[in-house]
């Protein structure tokens, strides 16, 4: 994951530049099908932890080339945040301190301002030589062991009391107290003159008096519409979280280009169909516009999950996704964009394909997977995948 994360930013930074990037990052559907293309299961919420240790590991060493620098983490890596912030700006010129600050607001926000039930376990600030950042931080609610995920960017933001959130992933429940929503500025500003004029102990006498029978409710207005991803509660990849025109336009696009692109363009020696397949959904992961993420699923079948949902990790197929990557973002630095160009051409013929294609179904690809996946080095937490005509013996008893 550190690698092919690593590879697949700098594909994307020489396309569309950093800021593009941070843009990415704050989209919750593209930071989910970022994750699913890198093996992780498709939606735990690990995935996020996952990404940004990968994203950390791998983009440090080139911190200096990018202008990207990952902060943060779980735990006490998070805590640590304000003093990497502050020498990263030290390093390269930028106002630490400040981004230290508002690391440490945007974390209060989430944790104070927004009382939803979830409490801050993970903070992940990334911040670039310019100053622009974004932070993803998710919030675990222990009793329902469910998780919850901010997306910020500071690109647009002009108060972090006012609707400040780029998006939220998480299903709505329960009553939530959110006093950075817009709607909210009367009760912020009431809450400060009460506490001006009458003090703390006097609130607290008040409050106690209050009957409750004479509240009247008031209806809100509904939210303030984000991207709002929401995760089903099933582990396993089904056909209804995929959207199939999409996925066979991918396949279709990997048969028909790549004999054309990858064996005369790319000579990368293993490359064969299957890590074509792999390479479109990758492809897409660089290039794809916000509405192609709906359905962060797909993206699991480029490169399995480490849970054999859908399958196994093909790590053979892993390797080559990666050499390609690294050959295509080597030559792009040295201004030979041709590989890069390969993998747009492939990613423009799947938007094409996917309006008639027709393949097999979900299950179907997924049982092809396993058939082959001990030859294609599959490799999951529970080991390494054994060969077809021994889960045949297993099954026959």
């Amino acid at each position: 994951m550190t690698r092919l994360g690593a590879v697949i930013t700098q594909a994307i930074v020489i396309h569309y530049g950093r800021d593009e990037f941070l843009r990415r990052l704050a989209h919750p559907f593209w930071f989910q099908s970022f994750g699913a293309v890198m093996g992780m299961d498709w939606h735990s919420s690990g995935i996020t932890t996952s990404v940004l240790g990968a994203l950390k590991r791998g983009l440090t060493p080139m911190s200096g080339e990018l202008g990207i620098h990952v902060c943060g983490g779980r735990g006490r890596h998070s805590r640590s945040t304000p003093d990497e912030l502050m020498a990263i700006g030290n390093r390269v010129g930028i106002d630490g301190l400040g981004l230290a600050q508002t690391s440490r607001l945007v974390a209060k926000v989430d944790s104070a301002a927004v009382q939803d039930g979830f409490d801050l376990y993970l903070h992940g600030f990334i911040v670039t030589d310019d100053g622009r950042w974004v932070v993803v931080q998710q919030g675990m609610n222990g009793d329902r062991r469910q998780a919850r995920r901010y997306h910020w960017l500071s690109e647009g933001i002009t108060s972090f009391v006012d609707s400040p959130h780029a998006a939220i992933e998480g299903r709505g429940q329960g009553e939530i107290v959110n006093l950075a929503d817009r709607r909210a500025e009367p009760s912020r500003k009431g809450q400060l003159d009460l506490l001006a004029t009458l003090g703390p102990d006097r609130i607290i006498r008040e409050v106690v008096s209050i009957d409750p029978s004479r509240m009247k409710a008031v209806k809100e207005p509904d939210q303030c519409m984000l991207p709002h991803l929401i995760m089903p509660d099933h582990h396993d990849v089904r056909e209804s979280d995929v959207n199939m025109k999409r996925l066979h336009g991918a396949l279709a696009a990997a048969a028909d280009r790549g004999p054309k692109d990858f064996e005369a363009l790319l000579l990368t020696p293993g490359v064969g169909a299957r890590t074509v397949s792999a390479l479109a959904m990758v492809a897409e992961v660089v290039h794809g516009a916000p509405c192609r993420f709906s359905d962060p699923a797909r993206f699991s079948l480029a490169h399995g999950g480490k849970d054999r949902h859908p399958f196994p990790v093909p790590l053979k197929v892993y390797d080559e996704t990666i050499k390609v990557m690294k050959s295509a973002v080597s030559k792009a630095r040295l201004g030979r964009e041709e590989e890069l160009q390969a993998l747009k051409r492939l990613d423009d013929q799947s938007r094409q394909l996917e309006r008639y294609a027709t393949g097999p179904d979900l299950k179907e690809i997924v049982a092809g997977e396993f058939s082959r996946s001990h030859d294609w080095g599959g490799r999951s937490v529970f080991g390494w995948e054994p060969p077809e005509e021994a889960l045949e013996d297993k099954r026959r008893g």
